[in-house]
């Protein structure tokens, strides 16, 4: 940083501070976590998710939709059933890194 910089030269703004610590918080959570990370090889439905994670179908389905609405998770319909899939590979390198992170 040059001596005619100061820090606020370069912090975002409050408002996308704020959106980013909630963004932040939605990884807060244990089962969104594990959620994610079944995600993280391809697509699933409810149904598998809450078998292989050991957890009941409402309480899958809940942390889905604060995943979906924070554009983490997008769905496909195929007949009855549902199938989730990480947003893009944003989401998959933010669990790659915070488990990078973690393992040093």
């Amino acid at each position: 940083m040059s001596d005619n910089c100061t820090i606020n030269d370069h912090m975002p703004n409050e408002e996308d501070i704020c959106d980013l610590a909630d963004f932040f918080k939605v990884f807060a959570d244990s089962s969104r976590l594990k959620v994610l990370w079944a995600l993280h090889h391809g697509e699933v439905c409810v149904t598998h998710l809450a078998e292989q994670l050991n957890m009941n179908t409402p309480a899958i389905s809940h942390q889905l939709k604060i995943l979906r609405q924070n554009h983490l998770v997008r769905t496909r319909r195929d007949g009855k059933k549902v199938y989730y899939r990480l947003a893009d590979d944003h989401v998959q390198r933010i669990l790659e890194l915070g488990s990078e992170h973690m393992s040093e």
